[in-house]
């Protein structure tokens, strides 16, 4: 029972942190790179949008069980006696934890400065993005690798079964 409870679970979490990778990489190989191209206030804007959409149920239920489900991982791992996958999934779980840590304490508050920023003249849009766009982007590059990490380390635990 206890393994099949964790079987479904490590499954969980390989698919959450799945999704959130593939989120991550295609704002880091194609949102962001075609952004560059557009003016500051069409820029502006069209984050901002992203920025109200994204807060849904559906992103913020995959945010919050990635983290949450390689951790039970862990502790179900632990639990039953430890395994060979063990080592994956901790270090799948740590990669997980730091993805939720950067989006949460990084990208999130940028996000609400942007929000929050004059942008009535051109001055304004060219100084809100100049302050947000390369601070957002290394910190989703950041996020990317290590959203990459936990769903290669969470597959590595599957497979060693």
């Amino acid at each position: 029972m206890l393994a099949h409870l964790l079987d479904a679970m490590l499954v969980v979490a390989t698919v959450a942190n799945g999704l959130l990778a593939g989120l991550f990489f295609v704002f880091s190989v194609a949102i962001c790179p075609g952004f560059r191209s557009v003016d500051d206030g069409t820029y502006v804007h069209a984050f901002r949008a992203i920025n109200a959409t994204i807060l849904n149920g559906t992103f913020l239920s995959v945010f919050f069980i990635a983290p949450l489900a390689a951790a039970v991982s862990v502790g179900l791992q632990l639990w039953s006696g430890g395994h060979a996958s063990l080592p994956w999934l901790i270090a799948g779980t740590v990669c997980s934890a730091l993805t939720f840590v950067i989006t949460s304490a990084g990208n999130v508050p940028l996000n609400r400065e942007l929000d929050q920023a004059p942008i009535s003249t051109e001055e304004q849009r060219q100084a809100a993005r100049q302050h947000f766009e390369d601070r957002w982007n290394r910190r989703n590059l950041v996020r990317t690798i290590t959203s990459v990490g936990a769903l290669a380390f969470l597959a590595a635990a599957l497979a060693a079964g």
